[in-house]
């Protein structure tokens, strides 16, 4: 993995993802923490994977992780993260409320963590990796074939990669997570994907199985605080992700075991956002030509659909 201190210079065109990221660092370089994580090579580009952070410094600050563009063909994640930092950013020129709320939390992004899918507008990586199938993680009971994982070839969907190795994509995001979340004793994370369904949801472990997870009483009690504060925001469901499907080799599941294991007793939630459910284009089928896991017509595509802060 390549440390590159410098911005990548892509076109606005080629990758119009990566050329707002670093457009957004230059401008609020002296509001924010940036780094290039490593790079990925493909046709010939050198793809940066940036990471962005503000707020608190202190060492058992709460922290929030956000983190975008696992799938490259889901390109609505990286673009509301995006959207958000942007309106994040300039208030912190101005509003007071805000920059004291950051000096007691800490924020944590990679809005564009599958470079190579993402200019590719592939689900999975350049190797044909599904990197949410990636984790050394093996499913319980009955799990669909392909869906949940397979590893007879890279050109079907929901490639696994060769066994107990990670890609460089899934190597970084969980260094980041454990260097950045796992060693608070508060943190959460939040992995924006296009939608799943009639329905968009929050998912939360776990993928693998349908055991209830440990935190399950804290994962309910902020479903309630969101519900109770966003209540236009109701059409969000909260629930398992094994509700709908189980997988092998859920990044989420591995990290939250991790935590688990670690026996430090801090606490660790990762949630999955999935917005821009199938109803979407029930309501407007001409958004299916700008890409069927992008269900969202351009005027509206940079519209934050959460917000925490």
């Amino acid at each position: 993995i390549l440390l590159m201190p410098h911005f990548s210079h892509i076109s606005s065109t080629l990758f119009p993802e990566l050329h707002q990221l670093e457009q957004l660092i230059a401008k609020y370089d002296a509001n924010l923490r940036s780094e290039v994580l490593a790079t990925i090579t493909v046709d010939g580009l050198n793809l940066p994977i940036w990471s962005i952070e503000l707020g608190s410094q202190a060492a058992d600050a709460p922290t929030i992780g956000f983190f975008g563009g696992v799938h490259g063909m889901e390109r609505i994640g990286s673009q509301i993260l995006l959207a958000w930092l942007e309106n994040l950013l300039a208030r912190c020129q101005w509003d007071e409320g805000l920059l004291h709320l950051l000096s007691k939390v800490r924020l944590v992004c990679i809005p564009l963590l599958n470079v190579g899918g993402l200019l590719k507008s592939t689900r999975s990586n350049p190797n044909g990796v599904d990197l949410m199938r990636n984790a050394p993680v093996e499913a319980q009971g009955f799990t669909a074939w392909p869906l949940g994982g397979q590893r007879l070839s890279p050109k079907l969907p929901w490639y696994r990669g060769q066994k107990n190795q990670l890609e460089i994509e899934s190597q970084v995001l969980v260094r980041y997570v454990q260097e950045k979340l796992l060693g608070q004793p508060f943190s959460l994370a939040m992995d924006c994907h296009s939608g799943f369904g009639l329905r968009d949801r929050i998912w939360f472990p776990y993928a693998s199985h349908r055991q209830a997870p440990p935190h399950l009483a804290e994962a309910v009690a902020l479903r309630e605080i969101f519900n109770t504060t966003y209540p236009n925001h109701s059409f969000y469901l909260m629930e398992p992700q094994s509700l709908n499907y189980t997988t092998h080799g859920d990044l989420w599941d591995y990290l939250y075991q991790v935590q688990l294991q670690s026996g430090n007793n801090h606490v660790f939630l990762p949630f999955t956002l999935e917005m821009g459910s199938w109803l979407w284009v029930k309501k407007n089928p001409r958004q299916y030509w700008f890409g069927h896991f992008n269900p969202i017509l351009p005027h509206a595509r940079f519209t934050p659909s959460f917000n925490f802060v």
